[in-house]
């Protein structure tokens, strides 16, 4: 892993695109929670200390993973020539594919999780009709702690896993 973040130091484009995706989710996710305060978005009670610090773990953890996807890889690996014959076929389908779809996977879960964890629990309309106004604030106000560091962990999961396979070339190429 060592040689994988030591090689994306060096690469430019991969930062540029870190930082952008990094901006797009900051902005974005305190904009709509209402972190950032603005006319269109509002909360009803105010932030908890622990939804900075999600919000503000998650944006960087969120750029670097979009970056994986938008970013070009720096050296792509060469094709394989795949044998001829519909078993053959089957054989040289790339295990990356997979693998990047339940990455994918992972990594939205991981954002929606971030994104209930820093909203207002009374804001949060699913809360509220399953909850009622007194459960949102008894039962899902406790909880989102424990969803906001669940979230973290599987975003830094997430990115490990891209990371690694964009290393290995698995990565999809942009």
């Amino acid at each position: 892993m060592v040689d994988g973040v030591a090689s994306l130091r060096l690469d430019r484009r991969f930062a540029g695109w870190a930082l952008a995706w990094t901006a797009i989710s900051l902005v974005s996710f305190g904009l709509v929670t209402a972190i950032i305060p603005n006319p269109v978005f509002g909360r009803q009670i105010p932030p908890e200390p622990f939804a900075y610090w999600v919000w503000l773990a998650s944006a960087p953890l969120m750029g670097l993973v979009g970056a994986t996807y938008s970013a070009p890889l720096r050296d792509p690996a060469p094709p394989v020539a795949a044998p001829l014959g519909p078993a053959a076929t089957a054989m040289a389908m790339p295990v990356a594919a997979a693998d990047d779809r339940n990455g994918s996977t992972v990594g939205t879960i991981a954002g929606l999780g971030a994104f209930l964890a820093i909203g207002c629990p009374v804001c949060n309309k699913l809360a509220l009709v399953l909850l009622g106004t007194s459960g949102a604030l008894t039962i899902w106000a406790p909880l989102q702690p424990i969803i906001g560091l669940a979230s973290l962990l599987l975003l830094a999961g997430t990115l490990a896993w891209r990371l690694r396979a964009r290393r290995s070339g698995g990565a999809c190429a942009a």
